[in-house]
């Protein structure tokens, strides 16, 4: 029974649209959406993950599929707290008495309250006790920064609701911002752009597969053209539109200056000596939105520094809380302390 013991202990990183656990011991083993599919009627979950999600936009009237994170936090705490509950019995299937010590990522520039929402829902699915990581420090940790050293590591994180950038030095954040514009967002100012330029209305899902397929944030030399399929506005029938990634780049104009600006920011807030450090190492991006085309080419050309795409960035938040959970003692410091214990 040893092992079981030494295998509980988890790091979850609670994204606004992926939700990874990562186990003591056997790595990242849960990557899902966070999407809950639930009955109007009985309030009881019908599916949760991949299931759930590719039921979003195809409902009757009787199911809701819902994301119950929004901005990075914590909109539906119900469905959350079953969400968690169910991704943690994914990874503990036989043991349900496994009550484990868990590490969640949160965004930065969380509030006090949204933080104990976010403990709370631990200790709800069944925690034991639960510590909080700042996402970018998370980030910079799985992305292999040295975070410890007394040098400046700047993390971008982009993510599905929140775009985390923060100066990271002597195990510490100096300096962070955390906005609301990231993955989503990028999808809302395709869906919008279609629609007043080509009166097409797009799903949800669609808007993000032509992110993924034809969005870039720098001119490049061969550039796709993309069939996007949707409602007419007019005809109210289904048409398909051939659209250039030029467009699609000119769509998400303002969602990607939101990002650079907070780039911007934060670089004006650090303090020289860390500026100048980041000048030779680069800035590192992580998150789904480090995926997005010529993103660090854009970053590089607006901020004249190196920027560097992580190895994994889907799964830095992840990987970083993970090395928290099997360093625990020696990474203490990085968590928010916690003081509420069950015996």
């Amino acid at each position: 029974m040893a092992n079981s013991i030494i295998g509980r202990d988890m790091a979850v990183d609670l994204g606004t649209a992926n939700t990874l656990v990562y186990v003591r011991g056997k790595g990242v083993v849960l990557d899902e959406p966070s999407v809950v599919t639930l009955n109007d009627a009985t309030g009881e979950v019908l599916a949760v993950g991949h299931e759930a999600k590719r039921m979003i936009g195809r409902t009757p009237d009787s199911i809701t599929a819902l994301r119950p994170l929004k901005d990075g936090v914590i909109a539906d705490f119900e469905a959350t707290e079953q969400m968690l509950r169910y991704f943690i019995q994914q990874v503990h299937r036989r043991r349900y008495f496994a009550k484990p010590r868990m590490v969640i990522c949160v965004p930065s520039g969380i509030t006090a309250v949204e933080q104990r929402a976010v403990k709370e829902a631990g200790y709800q699915a069944g925690a034991r006790q639960v510590f909080i990581i700042e996402e970018p420090m998370a980030a910079a940790i799985g992305a292999g920064l040295p975070v410890h050293e007394p040098t400046g590591n700047m993390v971008v994180d982009v993510g599905g609701g929140t775009t985390e950038v923060a100066v990271i030095s002597l195990g510490g954040i100096v300096t962070s911002l955390s906005v609301r514009t990231a993955g989503d967002e990028i999808d809302a100012a395709i869906v919008s752009w279609m629609k007043k330029e080509h009166s097409l209305m797009l799903g949800e899902r669609t808007a993000e597969e032509v992110k993924m397929t034809l969005a870039s944030a720098f001119p490049s030399t061969a550039e796709p053209v993309g069939e996007i399929r949707g409602r007419d506005l007019v005809t109210g029938l289904p048409r398909t539109v051939s659209v250039p990634a030029a467009e699609i780049r000119q769509a998400i104009e303002e969602p990607l200056h939101a990002i650079l600006d907070a780039v911007r920011v934060t670089l004006d807030q650090t303090p020289p000596e860390l500026a100048g450090d980041i000048m030779d190492r680069g800035i590192v991006l992580t998150g789904g939105g480090a995926l997005i085309r010529g993103l660090d080419e854009r970053l590089r050309h607006e901020t004249g520094m190196p920027v560097h795409v992580a190895d994994q960035p889907l799964t830095s938040v992840a990987l970083g809380a993970g090395t928290c959970v099997e360093q625990f003692d020696a990474l203490k410091q990085v968590l928010v302390a916690d003081t509420r214990r069950y015996r």
